[in-house]
């Protein structure tokens, strides 16, 4: 991963950097939308970079860590990133893979009526106070039909910049998006839990499996993944889990194997968790994805 730029006239950071895929979906006078696809590389800090305007950032595939000082972000599915204007960074790698997400930059008069003013620094300039926020299921299904819709050519400007506006209020709006609050040390060992679990989707674990692995019993694990997250560890593996069906359902022909390759044990277990969380079936997510 590296520095997410927002002026579509400047060759962003990303392109500069070989290792990284970057491909602009929409560019208007309201809003630019990249998806952006890097390989993963060093787990160690990559050098500082920092972003020309503030951005949204929509992990949708893998995980990456996200260094602001002494500060840790650790970037995956159930999450929305925020990379400030002229706010330096480091990035790394903490699982091999590689990772992708959709990142989304607003023109600044739309930003700063979009952006709610508690989440909001003071200044000119529209910046996040917040490093990330928690996302819903419903801002996850919405952000990745956006990204296959402009994919397939299916969205003209017009949809395509309504439906972003739509994903920035659910997300940013009071019941889209929480800001995580907890000690620098319970966050830490809930991200050490959440780069485990994300290392292999399919795998089963047990609680006692986890907290063995980052260190601590599963009872204190279980309390301080609650409340860092927000949710249950069992209910984050689900949405890592779905977050990826999403991504790989308009390729997917075999329900059933892709069922069994996230760790579900039939593709009705798949189909009624993915029709809880998203309020249709994954097969109607399909069609929605490719035909509108």
């Amino acid at each position: 991963m590296t520095s997410l730029q927002a002026d579509a006239t400047q060759a962003p950071a990303h392109e500069e950097a070989p290792e990284a895929e970057v491909r602009v979906l929409l560019s208007t006078p309201s809003l630019t939308l990249r998806d952006i696809r890097c390989p993963g590389g060093c787990r160690h800090k990559g050098p500082e970079e920092c972003a020309a305007a503030t951005e949204l950032v929509f992990p949708y595939r893998g995980v990456f860590a996200r260094h602001l000082g002494s500060d840790q972000a650790i970037a995956e599915a159930n999450q929305v990133l925020f990379f400030n204007a002229d706010e330096g960074y480091r990035i790394s790698h903490p699982l091999s893979g590689g990772e992708a997400c959709l990142s989304l930059a607003i023109a600044e008069p739309l930003l700063q009526e979009l952006a709610p003013k508690p989440l909001k620094r003071d200044g000119a300039e529209t910046a996040f106070e917040p490093h990330r926020l928690r996302i819903d299921a419903r801002v996850q299904a919405l952000a990745a039909l956006l990204r296959h819709r402009l994919e397939q050519g299916l969205s003209e400007p017009l949809e395509a910049e309504s439906l972003a506006i739509a994903l920035v209020e659910q997300a940013l709006g009071p019941r889209g998006g929480v800001a995580p609050s907890a000690s620098a040390g319970r966050r830490k060992l809930a991200d050490r839990a959440k780069v485990l679990v994300a290392s292999d989707l399919s795998r089963r674990w047990t609680l006692s499996e986890i907290a063995a692995e980052v260190g601590g019993s599963p009872v204190y694990l279980t309390q301080v993944f609650q409340a860092v997250e927000g949710m249950p560890l069992y209910r984050y593996q689900m949405r890592l889990r779905l977050a990826r069906a999403l991504d790989l359902l308009p390729g997917c022909e075999d329900l059933t194997a892709l069922a069994l390759e996230l760790g579900f044990s039939s593709h009705s277990h798949f189909g009624a968790a993915f029709r809880q969380a998203y309020g249709r079936s994954p097969s109607e997510f399909r069609q929605d994805a490719l035909t509108g």
